[in-house]
């Protein structure tokens, strides 16, 4: 009687545990995870995000309680138009380069790339993954912030006309470009510089003042089209005044996007040449 030989297990397929969108999607969970555990670069992005508006909205309501002769109501769709320009064009922002510098300088001023590139993982898969990553986190931020605001422009409307659903979504749709450009543009710049303080400083500096003098500067002419304030501005979905900070150089929109993809280019470039290069 012959034996009978135990049927041969069929070799483990690869499937998904080992594809590169897997890899991709663990290396984004990491990158996500440390930013989460940021709690001091959390906590000042949220105040920066959510503190104006709720500040806009309490002291609006407080003033139309005292005074509704001299004061409108706190919402409605002009209050929403102030509010919007507050999130895309003045502390959303700066939540954004909180999180996009964090993100660009953490292993490092961790201590941990070492650790990391001894792994065998490429390089600039290391530096890519810290996009998504920051973008996840700052959009959850500003989200959170743009929720608010939309409360606050119902609920204190007081009679006053709302924004209807098509402003909605295009303002949802501009303050995610607003952010999210900065912050791609951010980690960037941090991974280049390597320095989170000078990354920090140098950004808000271009920021707050040196973009907002080019852009007044009217003897540059066409040049402050490649601003990336003004691309941006470009698309929002309410009046922006020319010239200036928070304002629009009237421009094509396919020019703004030349623009946009642009700085992306350079900075995200730049800094995954200085994570492929730095010293481990």
């Amino acid at each position: 009687m012959s034996a009978v030989s135990p049927a041969t297990p069929a070799p483990a397929s690869r499937g998904a545990d080992g594809s590169p969108l897997t890899l991709a999607g663990q290396m984004f969970g990491a990158d996500f995870l440390k930013l989460r555990k940021k709690r001091g670069t959390l906590i000042w992005a949220l105040v920066l995000a959510l503190g104006p508006v709720l500040i806009f909205f309490v002291v609006g309501a407080i003033q139309h309680a005292s005074n509704p002769q001299r004061y409108e109501p706190a919402g409605g769709v002009s209050n929403f138009h102030d509010g919007l320009r507050v999130i895309a064009l003045l502390f959303g922002p700066l939540a954004a380069l909180l999180i996009g510098v964090e993100a660009g300088t953490g292993d490092a001023s961790a201590g941990v790339f070492r650790d990391l590139v001894v792994t065998g993982r490429s390089r600039v898969a290391l530096f890519a993954s810290r996009v998504p990553a920051a973008l996840a986190m700052c959009f959850a931020i500003i989200g959170a912030a743009y929720a608010v605001l939309l409360l606050g422009t119902f609920v204190f409307a007081g009679g006053l006309p709302t924004p209807e659903g098509s402003l909605i979504l295009d303002g949802l749709g501009f303050i995610l470009l607003s952010t999210g450009m900065l912050c791609a543009v951010s980690v960037g710049f941090a991974a280049l510089t390597t320095s989170k303080p000078g990354a920090i400083i140098a950004l808000i500096a271009w920021l707050i003042v040196a973009s907002p003098v080019l852009a007044n500067i009217e003897s540059l002419g066409s040049a402050r089209k490649g601003l990336l304030s003004q691309a941006v501005a470009h698309f929002s979905p309410i009046h922006l005044p020319e010239g200036g900070h928070n304002a629009s150089i009237p421009m094509s929109g396919g020019l703004a996007f030349i623009v946009l993809v642009a700085w992306l280019v350079v900075f995200l470039g730049l800094g995954a040449w200085r994570t492929r290069t730095m010293d481990a």
